[in-house]
């Protein structure tokens, strides 16, 4: 055991040792774990708080918990199955996941402007979607934590109305694997037009109570307005980006600033605030949510007739699909061509599911605009079938460095704001 100035590290020997020690300093702080199992960590995340009194003087964050290897495991497999794994980083934005993983892809195919049309519309459409469910999610969490159950439950209800989408789109509400290099795995079925209409009249009407619970809510107002604090250059100093750097007003999107699968073509407003602190990372999110509804119209007003996938079949695989007895599979005549209309094609549309297609030898980045901030894929391929390193700049993992900077000088209340108003994902930070 080791006593400091500051605080007392027990590490092992006798406890009656530990006490008479502890006893002889005047130390009067408290080294306390919040977490990793705690319901306000949003996730396996582990803070190190040393406490002087309800005052919170160094706050550290312990990661690692949720290690899944997931960028490991792809070196292991085809370009089209890292799609898989990707969607399952940061579980709350998995449409982002998937974009910038296939935009990273696409880079090193040179097959950027070949990305059908249509398939551009509906990767946008479904990421402002994933936006909002992310943000609801925010929202909701964030309520519970501080003890707002209403916002909770709303944030949740208004989260399913999204997810149902997803489901009728992509067959999951979670870890859809939908957008592929190429295009996307299938064309919007039957009536997911309509659904998304249906979202569009509806929820700003749920935003709007939502709004209404928390905006000038005076016990919301106390428990977020001049807490966790980061101006602008503590933000770029620890390369925050999204919603916290907006709220600490710098208008940085890379929709507006570096845009990909064409943003460039749609009109929406990037909110900023300059009140760094909780609160007003409450309301960017919040007026990003409304921002996200206007894109989303124009996406449907957007979407044309045409293919979904390249029309390049030593890449795209086949996105015609149709309804069998066992589920989402191949179209009728897709099957019938490849079984008894073409040898070649049979040889070819195995070898292209089994062995998967070449991607040339180099490396590229892509980022794109996730819910949390900037959200960055590095390939780099060898030439071969698979990846020879993905690895991701997830905002997660980035914004966790910002948690002494938030706490320290605070309550033990105010880390609870502190971290909700990072909105973190331990599946995005330990990937």
């Amino acid at each position: 055991m080791t006593i400091t100035e500051d605080y007392i590290d027990a590490s092992g020997g006798d406890w009656d040792d530990v006490i008479e020690k502890a006893q002889a300093t005047s130390a009067e702080r408290l080294v306390v774990n919040m977490g990793p199992q705690h319901p306000s960590t949003h996730g396996v995340l582990r803070l190190i708080l040393t406490l002087d009194g309800e005052t919170c003087t160094e706050a550290r964050v312990g990661i690692g918990y949720l290690h899944t290897g997931i960028e490991k495991n792809m070196e292991y497999r085809t370009w089209t199955q890292g799609t898989t794994f990707v969607t399952r980083m940061d579980y709350l934005t998995p449409l982002f996941n998937e974009a910038a993983y296939c935009l990273a892809v696409e880079k090193l195919l040179g097959i950027e402007d070949r990305v059908p049309e249509r398939a551009s519309v509906i990767r946008v459409m479904m990421m402002e979607l994933n936006r909002m469910a992310s943000h609801f999610v925010a929202m909701a969490t964030f309520g519970m934590e501080l003890g707002a159950t209403t916002v909770m439950t709303n944030g949740f209800r208004e989260r399913e109305m999204i997810l149902d989408i997803f489901e009728l789109v992509t067959g999951l509400r979670m870890n859809h694997a939908y957008i592929r290099p190429g295009g996307v795995a299938q064309d919007l079925p039957p009536g997911a037009a309509g659904k998304v209409r249906e979202l569009l009249k509806e929820m700003p009407k749920r935003i709007a109570v939502m709004r209404k619970l928390l905006d000038e809510n005076p016990v919301y107002l106390a428990r977020t307005k001049d807490v966790a604090h980061l101006n602008l250059p503590g933000c770029m100093a620890l390369g925050v980006t999204g919603p916290l750097l907006r709220a600490s007003g710098l208008a940085w999107d890379l929709r507006k600033a570096k845009p990909y699968c064409g943003y460039e073509g749609y009109e929406f407003d990037v909110p900023v605030s300059d009140g760094g602190d909780v609160y007003a990372r409450y309301r960017v999110r919040m007026a990003e949510m409304e921002e996200s509804l206007k894109i989303i119209e124009q996406c449907l007003d957007k979407l044309q007739p045409g293919p979904v996938m390249i029309q390049d079949a030593k890449i795209g695989w086949p996105a015609k699909l149709a309804l069998g007895p066992d589920g989402l599979g191949n179209s009728p005549d897709h099957i019938a061509h490849i079984m008894s209309g073409s040898m070649e094609a049979l040889i070819h549309h195995f070898k292209l599911v089994t062995e998967g297609f070449r991607v040339p030898a180099g490396q590229a980045y892509a980022a794109v605009e996730s819910a949390k901030g900037e959200l960055g894929c590095y390939a780099v391929s060898d030439g071969s079938t698979r990846p020879h390193r993905v690895h991701f700049r997830d905002p997660s993992f980035t914004h966790l460095q910002a948690v002494a900077a938030m706490c320290e000088g605070g309550t033990v209340a105010d880390v609870i704001a502190a971290v909700a108003s990072i909105d973190p994902v331990m599946g995005g930070v330990d990937r």
